[in-house]
């Protein structure tokens, strides 16, 4: 079978990124012919000041990746979905996370539409985190140039009928398989020394991009509580910030947990993201709101406990008290689940947990989940 991806990919860097790349190697361990079609511009300096981030890694050497769409070029979106015409692939692939993206991605799909050719989406978001006038429209386009739609969670799959009620689409939810790429499991101390950390304390770990629906400033309130220091817990931050780091700054001067917040809030490279998994005792996804986050499966892979908050599909990827904590988003709320996972034998128990669950999300599932008979 011939499959192009079309997406966000190297040398643009992030969680969709890291995504395409995987299921692109996982078609190619299944024996197909892949295909990453990419961005020349993703996110225009104008609109998105400071948002687009390229990779410091070297060009991956495994995959074919071409790189021609523009994201604001309507010439660009139109010779894209001819070239993937051209190619006559069984199957296309398109990643979908911002209504932005709807006008060029929705084209593409138009354009490189042809007879035995299956256009199939693989809904990230639907409806985004942050909206804005226009947004359902924008959406509405791009579902119009698909086929059939995956979903990495129940409420995407459920969004899909906002735009197609009658259910003409078919449509299946699989849920996000595990980030297995990013290096081989550490010793925790081994981990620690990597990062220059003191064994004697017990670690969070809240990872990725620090966007205000991520909840960091509910977490460092949480850490403000007084059993945190009494059972000397630390908080590592490791992602780069979206927006202005003042607000986070400025909590964590005004609740003087300077000594018990590590902030390495540069880039991590691939190549050392086990260190600050191995390193963490529990991470913690305090969202407040969100579909699913890709920091959840790294935590499987690495076999990390997790608190999450009980928004969009997190509560479905982490059961709780299997594989972790579910909690409302509220600064208490999330102290309690941490001050609980370290006392009884939470560590042991949920650990357990976090290893028979993450059988269930391997890539071979989302191979399969993608493929549909249109």
């Amino acid at each position: 079978m011939k499959v192009i991806l079309l997406g966000p990919a190297h040398p643009y860097r992030g969680g969709i990124a890291a995504f395409n790349e995987r299921l692109a190697r996982q078609y190619q361990l299944e024996g197909h012919e892949v295909e990453i079609v990419t961005f020349t511009l993703q996110y225009p300096k104008l609109l998105f000041p400071g948002k687009t981030q390229f990779s410091e890694e070297p060009a991956p050497k495994d995959l074919k990746i071409t790189r021609m769409l523009n994201s604001i070029n309507p010439l660009s979106w139109i010779s894209t979905g001819r070239y993937i015409r051209r190619q006559c692939p069984d199957l296309l692939v398109t990643a979908y996370w911002l209504p932005f993206m709807a006008p060029a991605l929705g084209t593409v799909g138009r354009v490189a539409r042809r007879k035995g050719t299956r256009r199939v989406a693989v809904l990230h978001n639907l409806v985004p985190h942050e909206r804005r006038l226009g947004d359902r429209q924008l959406s509405a386009y791009f579902v119009g140039s698909c086929d059939a739609f995956a979903t990495l969670s129940r409420s995407v799959l459920e969004e899909i009928d906002l735009f197609d009620p009658k259910r003409t689409k078919p449509r299946v939810y699989s849920p996000h398989p595990l980030y297995d790429h990013y290096g081989d499991t550490l010793s925790r101390s081994e981990a620690l020394g990597l990062l220059g950390l003191r064994e004697s304390q017990r670690y969070l770990l809240f990872f990725g991009f620090i966007r205000d629906y991520k909840g960091l400033d509910l977490l460092l309130q949480a850490m403000a509580d007084e059993r945190m220091d009494q059972l000397g817990i630390k908080l590592i931050v490791a992602g780069e910030f979206y927006g202005s780091p003042k607000p986070y700054n400025d909590l964590i001067a005004r609740l003087d947990l300077g000594p018990r917040v590590v902030m390495h809030t540069e880039f991590i490279p691939d190549h050392e993201v086990n260190r600050y998994f191995c390193a963490a005792d529990l991470v913690v996804q305090p969202y407040k709101e969100a579909t699913q986050s890709g920091v959840s499966q790294i935590a499987y892979h690495f076999e990390k406990p997790m608190v999450v908050t009980r928004v969009g599909g997190l509560p479905e990827i982490v059961p709780h008290e299997k594989a972790g904590f579910v909690v409302d988003p509220t600064p208490e709320s999330i102290a309690d689940a941490i001050v609980r996972y370290f006392s009884d034998d939470w560590p042991s128990r949920l650990t357990e947990g976090v290893r028979q669950e993450k059988c269930k999300y391997l890539w071979d599932n989302m191979t399969r989940a993608l493929d549909f008979k249109c």
